[in-house]
């Protein structure tokens, strides 16, 4: 029952670090007015995002094989980390057409950029909320 209880410690700072790469990438959209300087970090952190939600999604399927019980937040929590994945790569795909002499697209990233960090943060949280409740 410990490794049960570790995996399940382990998930749960794995959504922590999560959050906070996405809570870091949001930070930097709202802070950084180069368009360029936010796209080399944006461009850097992209990877680091999806390790984390891949170690989320990993530590998920071990919490989950260890239930022996398929729950209403297993079945959220599946689709939830495809969402995820699949929204910023999204973000990245439209960030990287974008040239350094396209000002009216940076200004337009910069606001789809913010749409698309606060819903992934949304998300988190109201998964989050919601598997505390179930």
């Amino acid at each position: 029952m410990e490794l049960m209880s570790s995996a399940v410690v382990t998930h749960v700072y794995a959504i922590y670090v999560f959050l906070v790469i996405m809570l870091f990438n949001l930070y930097s959209v709202y802070s950084v007015e180069a368009y360029i300087k936010l796209a080399k970090r944006l461009k850097f952190m992209t990877p680091v995002y999806h390790l984390s939600n891949a170690i989320v999604m990993y530590t998920g399927a071990i919490v989950a094989a260890y239930a022996s019980t398929f729950s209403f937040t297993i079945a959220l929590m599946i689709p939830t980390s495809i969402f995820l994945m699949v929204i910023e790569i999204k973000r990245y795909k439209k960030m990287r057409v974008i040239k350094s002499t396209d000002i009216e697209l940076q200004n337009e990233f910069k606001i789809y950029a913010k749409k698309i960090y606060t819903i992934e943060v949304a998300v988190l949280i109201a998964v989050y909320i919601i598997s505390k409740v179930f």
